[in-house]
């Protein structure tokens, strides 16, 4: 056997895929050049012209508004990358998808920051008059929306960056009031003085969305309250007069509202007996001398007897007696301290009293919970009534006997937000006073603000709020609007439905109002008996004021409200100043970002003004008591539906480890790390190749996982463009005209066409990502690349056509139809992936066949496929194939690494196959260019004969991996039989020999 009859040098005959798409990405020095490319070109404007030439239905998604604080950080990077998938993805399905981004520019995170640059300056937040501080706001969010912007912009998100959507813009203020007056007008605006959550720390209002709740270590006691006075006539038992010098025992976790208790609640349906103390521990035994003292009446559940006299010490008790405790006056436990405790206090019976903890009574601070708030109006008293004893600083009021001024929690300083003075204060208080039963330290997970991240406590101020259930213009309840619109949506995933249902159904009115300085103002005047100018007054008055109040927005942005005296708005409807007074209150900034859908989208046209929602929100799974809840509601108070059709929930980024990232343990990393190291299409690969409604795990061991998803995906698409090198549309050749693999190829972009559609359509991207790389790695580069290879390098060019006869035209025409086949595998590829690789994929564009359709490969679409493409039947067929070309390639790999054959090319394998239909299924294909070999025989046999290859998977297959034999062509290194070449070309097959004679007479 030889290698070489004649000293020809076929390489110019041969094809050697060629392209100048560099095999390494550089994508940290590139992306910023694509990016500058994008904008020089308007590349957001042609995507919008070309949407409205195509006549394309809009679609929606409505960008969630971040705070304008601070450099973005991965989470918000992810949250933006989502969301360019999202509209990238409808845009290329035949959608006009846009996207307008938009910032959150009032609120505290904003107000928080510019009192730092004040202090910085000397000058504290009081010393500022409040025109300057809320210009020094304006201008703070101004700075951070244009660097946020740019960061943005550098994760290759498309979108109309230079108009976006701004909270603080005079027109958007203007909306916002707008809204806020036609709720209004609706009477859905009702004030209050319920206890709410308050930030001492931050001196306002906090509503539900705006708190997280942490575990922390509070002091609990056990108080007495002497019984005052029982009611006349009252039957107490058969031991009536033991109550006398007996003590109700209630527990609490905050001592310091016991000087603004009011009342003792406890439920009829519990059962109370009379205990007296026999005996207590010693001071011996204890270490401290207990508070308890034998002798001493205490009355308590039944259920929590043992539990109470425990707690106190108690080593001995008797029951004495059933006691009933309704109707009882008793005395605060402070009453002999000073006179301004000595009030009665009143026995009441609420349903929020049980035996599960604690002492079956439940002491009773109007002012400070809402169940006190609600037990007490409930039983018939007065708001006013309330003792409103601590400030808007945490503090007690100066009149407060011996606690006047102390701080409930520290509000400043190195130990902002740890325990004040007031607790230990009152417990040394009350055990002067011979009523502290017991102490001791308990955990309790309470609320604490998101900002500050210091505790909360519950205050009753005036507030404004939204009544959730009085009937609105259509009849029914803001409640009822907001869950018939629940259940009107659809969302992702579809437990999101449930978390803001429940919310929705047992949330409280929506507190609006807070007391700040920088925020849309809550833009009404009240009368002196306390009521809105939209309530007190004719609509058509109050109408009309609100129509100056709004005028004068838009001219002036919130300083019109703040800084106009109230007779400029109410003299010109012919009403005095003197009779009203204006709120200075600003509305909650989750009411501002609740009505974006009204300035971002209504009032710019992209939907109708009253019927109009968007296609989607998407934010993290936080924002269903935020964002979502708040857009929801207000929606539903102004238009009676919800502003969405689709909600979309992200989970959060932790590290390798599922801990939450955060820069005391150092585990955080920044987009900026991952661009300058890798490139931003690093980020958004791994985006989108997990599942994102969970929580996404990221480290430098996963981020180099997406490194080498990039990396194959790279590969394919350059091994295509090189394949395609010089490829023209007038190269194709119809798929029926095509062999079986191509058609299979085909059959299998039609697959994935209805699946990739599908996946996009649900926002399902980890299955786009693993469709289409499983797609490259396997039915590609394993398989379909591999096997036509030959064909590519070997078969006649189509540019020698003009020379082929009818046995060069078979070859010719199969290096057709896979070059037709790659081409169509390309621009699905190419414009499948765009969304997510926009850089790579417009890089590859411009390196394609496909560069003359558009100015960029974003103004495609997805292709459609021909109905002809799907062949199921055919797809079955060569399921067989390659079940049987699994086996054989196992073998040929065991042959290499025995190194008994140095390529597969060296083998001409004898395959028993004992199912005879997998051997029909190679009926006019050659078995030998499938496996890559030389040749091959496929035989039926159900026996083997002795050794051969096997798969346990693949019984009935067993191969036989036989030697080749002949001479190598010196042009596609397949051995042959000599005897068969053309005596013109001896040293090559006579495929090579037709393909080198069609070239040598189309060349000079």
């Amino acid at each position: 056997m030889t290698d070489s009859l004649t000293d020809r040098d076929y390489r110019d005959t041969l094809f050697l895929p060629t392209t100048d798409f560099p095999m390494r990405g550089g994508l940290p020095q590139r992306e910023p050049e694509w990016i500058k490319r994008w904008d020089e070109m308007k590349l957001y404007g042609q995507l919008r012209a070309d949407a409205k030439a195509r006549g394309a239905k809009q679609w929606i998604l409505h960008d969630g508004p971040p705070y304008a604080n601070g450099h973005i950080h991965l989470g918000t990077a992810m949250n933006k990358i989502v969301k360019d998938i999202i509209v990238r993805s409808h845009q290329m399905t035949g959608h006009d998808a846009s996207y307008l981004p938009g910032w959150d520019c009032h609120g505290l995170p904003i107000e928080w920051k510019v009192e730092e640059e004040f202090r910085a300056r000397n000058r504290g937040k009081d010393d500022v008059p409040g025109d300057e501080f809320r210009a020094a706001c304006r201008a703070y969010a101004e700075k951070w929306v244009e660097i946020q912007g740019r960061e943005f912009r550098a994760l290759g998100i498309e979108g109309e960056w230079d108009n976006p959507y701004l909270t603080m813009k005079f027109e958007s203020e203007a909306t916002i009031v707008a809204e806020f007056l036609r709720m209004a007008m609706q009477g859905a605006l009702v004030r209050g003085a319920k206890p709410i959550m308050w930030s001492p720390v931050e001196r306002t209002a906090l509503a539900e969305a705006e708190v997280e709740y942490y575990d922390r270590k509070v002091p609990v006691i056990w108080v007495k309250f002497p019984i005052q006075q029982a009611m006349v006539g009252h039957d107490v038992g058969p031991d009536g007069p033991e109550v006398f010098g007996a003590s109700v025992v209630i527990w609490t976790t905050t001592p310091w509202t016991i000087p603004a208790n009011q009342a003792v609640s406890f439920s009829p349906e519990i059962s109370y007996g009379l205990y007296t103390v026999d005996a207590v521990m010693t001071e011996e035994d204890l270490g401290f001398a207990p508070y308890a003292k034998a002798g001493e009446k205490l009355i308590i559940s039944d259920a929590l007897a043992q539990s109470v006299m425990d707690g106190a010490k108690v080593s001995a008790f008797t029951r004495v007696s059933d006691v009933d405790p309704a109707g009882w006056r008793l005395e605060h436990p402070l009453a002999g301290m000073d006179p301004f405790f000595d009030k009665p206090i009143p026995m009441l019976a609420g349903d929020h009293v049980t035996a599960d903890a604690g002492t079956g009574f439940v002491h009773t601070a109007p002012a400070h919970g809402e169940d006190d708030f609600n037990v007490w109006v409930g039983s018939g008293r007065t708001t006013q009534e309330i003792r409103q004893i601590v400030d808007a600083d945490g503090c007690y009021t100066p009149d407060v006997p011996r606690f006047g001024g102390m701080d409930i929690i520290r509000t400043s300083g190195k130990k902002r937000g740890e325990p004040g003075k007031a607790n230990p204060e009152v417990i040394a208080a009350l055990a002067e006073s011979g009523n502290l039963l017991a102490r001791g330290i308990t955990t309790i997970r309470d609320a604490h603000s998101w900002r500050s991240k210091a505790p909360v406590i519950r205050r009753a101020t005036p507030q404004w709020f939204i009544a959730m259930d009085k009937p609105g213009p259509n009849g029914k309840s803001l409640r009822e609007n907001a869950l018939k619109a629940i259940d009107d949506t659809e969302f992702f995933p579809a437990v999101g439905r449930n978390r803001l249902r429940s919310m929705v159904e047992g949330r409280p009115d929506w507190l609006i109002s807070r007391q700040r300085n920088w925020g849309v103002p809550i833009t009404i005047f009240v009368d002196k008996s306390g009521q809105p100018h939209t309530a007190a007054l004719p609509a058509d008055t109050a109408q009309a004021i609100n129509e100056t109040i709004k005028a004068a927005i838009a001219k002036g942005g919130v300083e019109a409200w703040f800084s106009t005296p109230a007779e400029d708005f109410l003299s010109l409807h012919g009403l005095a100043a003197a009779d009203w007074d204006k709120v200075t209150d600003v509305l909650d900034v989750w009411f501002d970002s609740g009505t974006t859908h009204a300035f971002a989208l209504r009032e710019r046209g992209i939907i109708d003004p009253e019927t109009g929602q968007a296609d989607l929100y998407m934010e993290g799974s936080d924002q269903h008591r935020g964002w979502f809840q708040s857009s929801l509601l207000e929606c539903c108070a102004t238009r009676g539906m919800a502003p969405y059709k689709q909600v979309l929930t992200h989970g959060f980024i932790v590290d390798s480890e599922g801990k939450k990232m955060s820069k005391s343990i150092g585990n955080t990393i920044e987009p900026e790390q991952i661009a300058k190291q890798y490139g931003i299409e690093i980020l958004r690969i791994w985006t989108a190749s997990g599942d994102y409604t969970e929580d996404l795990r990221i480290s430098d061991e996963i981020i180099k996982g997406s490194v080498e998803s990039y990396r194959k995906l790279r590969n394919t698409v350059r091994y295509m463009l090189g394949a395609l090198d010089g490829y023209t549309a007038g190269e194709a050749i119809a798929a029926d005209k095509m062999p079986g693999l191509e058609r299979w190829v085909l059959h299998r972009l039609s697959e994935l066409d209805a699946q990739v559609r599908a996946a996009y359509n649900v926002y399902d991207f980890k299955r786009v990502m693993s469709l289409l790389i499983n797609f490259c790695g396997v039915d590609l580069s394993a398989v379909y690349f591999d096997i036509r290879k030959d064909s590519l390098y070997c078969d006649p060019r189509a540019e020698t056509a003009d020379a082929w006869d009818e046995a060069t035209a078979a070859f010719g025409n199969r290096r057709r139809a896979a070059r037709t086949v790659m081409a169509a595998v390309l621009e699905r590829l190419l414009t499948w992936l765009a969304p997510v690789m926009p850089f790579t994929m417009e890089e590859a564009f411009l390196e394609s066949h496909l560069k003359d359709r558009a100015p960029s490969v974003h103004l495609l679409q997805f292709p459609d496929t021909p109905d002809g493409w799907r062949d199921d039947g055919l797809a079955a067929r060569w399921e067989k194939i390659f079940t049987v070309r699994r086996v054989v390639t196992g073998a040929l790999e065991v042959e290499r690494r025995e190194k008994r054959i140095g390529a597969s090319l060296e083998s001409t394998p004898r395959v028993l196959v004992a199912d005879e239909a997998l051997i029909a299924a190679f009926e006019g294909e050659d078995a030998g260019d499938l496996f890559i070999t030389s040749g091959a025989e496929l035989v039926h046999s159900a026996e083997g004969e002795g050794g051969g290859f096997t798969l346990d998977d693949t019984p009935g297959v067993i191969v036989y991996p036989v030697k080749a034999s002949g001479v190598k062509c010196r042009r596609s290194w397949k051995y042959f039989d000599p005897v068969s070449a053309d005596p013109a070309f001896p040293d090559i097959t006579p495929r090579d020999a037709l393909t080198v004679k069609a070239w040598d007479a189309t060349h000079d």
